[in-house]
């Protein structure tokens, strides 16, 4: 991110979401606030994301990774889990739509202060009300601790809790990476979903090329790409943390979860979604 200014990745993540919406049919995903919080912009870069075939996969994966969180969310509240806290919402509408708002579930939305400023600007903007569930929770990571500023905000890190946290970690480094993981599972019953990807060597030479392209684009808008991990390597950091139920699931799976095939091998190497658990 630039000094002071919100994060770029975060809105080309919401013009996905946007654009799965219009252009597949929220096949995956339904996210009828996506495009409202994208303003008078919306029509001109959903077009622009749309005419890109070359991101048709990414933006598949960045539905998926969304519909997965929520559906483990709401088996998450089933059991009786009643705080759910958003690491990097950028975003995402979840806090806006809250389904479960009438089982008592809070929502705190954890984010750097100029991005959280920006997002609150555009839910002004679009007429949006704030609901009394939400409560925002701005953190700069450098000079903030996590489990400070949510308890500060009043989530019990006694309690159960879920943690979503979509399109983060690739932009941090793996010390910063296992730190908030071992936050989260000193939560008794904690819950977290991310995504990560995996090491360029893993690729097959005809995608390393694409993946590469696309690490250059997030490191020219001051967003580069600080972390990969092999899927063994991290199923061992994360028991290390204290999770002790782990599902970790590649590009092709994940999306073939909700499409009914999967789209490219279940072996190639590509994005992953994990869901850890600490079970007590």
């Amino acid at each position: 991110m630039q000094m002071g200014q919100p994060s770029r990745t975060a809105l080309g993540a919401a013009v996905h979401r946007a654009t799965h919406q219009t252009v597949d049919g929220a096949s995956i995903f339904a996210d009828p606030l996506a495009r409202v919080l994208l303003g008078d912009e919306a029509d001109a870069l959903i077009a622009a994301a749309s005419a890109d075939e070359s991101r048709h996969r990414l933006r598949l994966f960045i539905a998926a990774r969304s519909r997965f969180a929520e559906d483990a969310l709401a088996m998450a509240v089933s059991r009786d889990v009643r705080q759910v806290a958003v690491i990097g919402a950028g975003l995402d509408t979840f806090s806006l739509r809250n389904p479960h708002a009438a089982d008592g579930l809070r929502v705190f939305e954890v984010d750097h202060p100029a991005t959280q400023a920006w997002k609150r600007e555009r839910i002004a903007a679009a007429g949006l009300t704030l609901p009394a569930s939400l409560v925002f929770v701005p953190v700069d990571f450098e000079r903030q601790n996590l489990g400070d500023a949510l308890a500060d905000a009043g989530f019990r890190t006694s309690e159960p809790a879920f943690f979503p946290w979509l399109g983060v970690v690739p932009y941090l480094r793996r010390e910063a990476i296992l730190a908030v993981l071992t936050f989260m599972a000193s939560v008794p019953g904690a819950e977290v979903v991310f995504d990560y990807t995996e090491p360029l060597d893993n690729y097959a030479p005809a995608r390393r090329a694409n993946v590469a392209a696309l690490a250059a684009r997030t490191a020219a808008i001051g967003e580069p790409w600080l972390s990969r991990f092999d899927p063994s390597d991290l199923r061992r950091d994360l028991l290390g943390c204290g999770f002790n139920e782990i599902e970790d699931i590649g590009l092709a799976d994940i999306i073939g979860r909700y499409l009914g095939a999967p789209v490219g091998s279940a072996r190639e190497a590509g994005p992953h979604v994990v869901h850890a658990r600490r079970v007590v």
